[in-house]
């Protein structure tokens, strides 16, 4: 009860910092041109949404950086520092890196006009130099690098190929938010419910009360956000937002050593990563054709007249029942992870 408290708190501080500042930053944004360049291969009716302001991604990264900061260090005044603490404040490291990534690529953007940013090659370099610091940081504070098969709730000590197999996954993972966030509302609605279902595993777990106020903030975050960014969209997070929500996603699964649980809690955004991926395979071996009208996959939707809030809707109660399930199969004790 006193967990749940303390979480509706940080959710509520989350929640109002980031849609305060979005009052602010939105015009701030504006007086700086710093528009969304819309691709030329994108639906034709998002040229309406040419120069909606991008980076919008900063207010609820504030929002939920002061929001768990804060909740994690009051709450340790009374119960004292733990080991879940470290992780946590390692995790947001890791998804400040990304957000800073975003930033630069937004940036490239906005100043050249254009929708393009960085390099993929100069991407990938930056996410797993980010990923390598992240992993380097948790190993200090916890020498293991044995993972927990789900259903089966054994370790496996998968040694130095850890740190590769863990690396590919988390900028996988990161890059998969990212694609994520191609409509109205649909990133930040879809990583609210994986918030919350992590938030409600954490809980379950025991021990894992630094996790549950870092996921109750950014689930309070993405609600905050959502208030500019429900369609019609008075702006956008930018790679800036949703590469720093990706870094958070994958932060949230590792600091509970529920890696495959991520499979599960983030499918949505790995059906949206794998859409991309087949649909590039199917048009280089088929010379041209096409296996969806448009990818990542919830352009296919639209161009099959779907409405954006819609799509939003139906990949979001998506998302809330693959977090049921993980949820049910933790209570269940099918998967569960051990409190250290």
């Amino acid at each position: 009860m006193e967990t749940g408290l303390w979480a509706f708190g940080v959710a509520a501080v989350a929640f109002a910092i980031t849609a305060v500042i979005g009052k602010f930053l939105i015009p701030f944004l504006h007086k700086l041109n710093f528009g969304q360049t819309i691709l030329e291969e994108g639906p034709k009716w998002h040229k309406s949404k040419q120069g909606t302001p991008t980076m919008g991604g900063i207010m609820f990264i504030i929002g939920i950086v002061i929001a768990t900061t804060a909740g994690v260090l009051l709450y340790a005044v009374g119960h004292g520092m733990d080991s879940v603490s470290y992780y946590v404040f390692i995790g947001l490291l890791f998804a400040l890196m990304n957000g800073a990534i975003g930033f630069v690529d937004d940036y490239v953007k906005v100043v050249k006009k254009r929708n393009l940013g960085l390099t993929a090659i100069q991407k990938l370099v930056l996410q797993f130099s980010a990923a390598a610091i992240y992993l380097f940081l948790m190993h200090l504070c916890k020498d293991n690098t044995q993972i927990l098969i789900p259903f089966v709730n054994h370790y496996v000590d998968l040694g130095f190929f850890y740190y590769i197999i863990m690396a590919i996954g988390l900028v996988g993972t990161v890059n998969a938010v990212n694609l994520t966030d191609g409509i109205d509302g649909l990133d930040g609605s879809i990583t609210f419910f994986a918030c919350l279902f992590m938030m409600l595993i954490a809980n379950v777990l025991g021990g894992h009360e630094a996790n549950v106020l870092y996921t109750a903030a950014g689930a309070g975050g993405c609600l905050g956000f959502l208030i500019w960014n429900f369609h019609p969209a008075k702006c956008f997070m930018g790679d800036t937002g949703s590469l720093f929500l990706g870094g958070m996603i994958c932060s949230m699964a590792f600091a509970m050593d529920m890696q495959f649980m991520l499979l599960l809690i983030a499918l949505t955004y790995l059906i949206e990563m794998l859409s991309v991926v087949l649909q590039v395979t199917y048009f280089k071996l088929t010379h041209g054709k096409r296996l969806f009208k448009m990818s990542p996959i919830h352009h296919h939707f639209e161009m099959c007249g779907w409405s954006e809030t819609k799509i939003v809707c139906v990949f979001s109660a998506f998302t809330a029942v693959c977090g049921l399930i993980a949820l049910l199969l933790v209570i269940f004790g099918i998967v569960y992870t051990p409190v250290s």
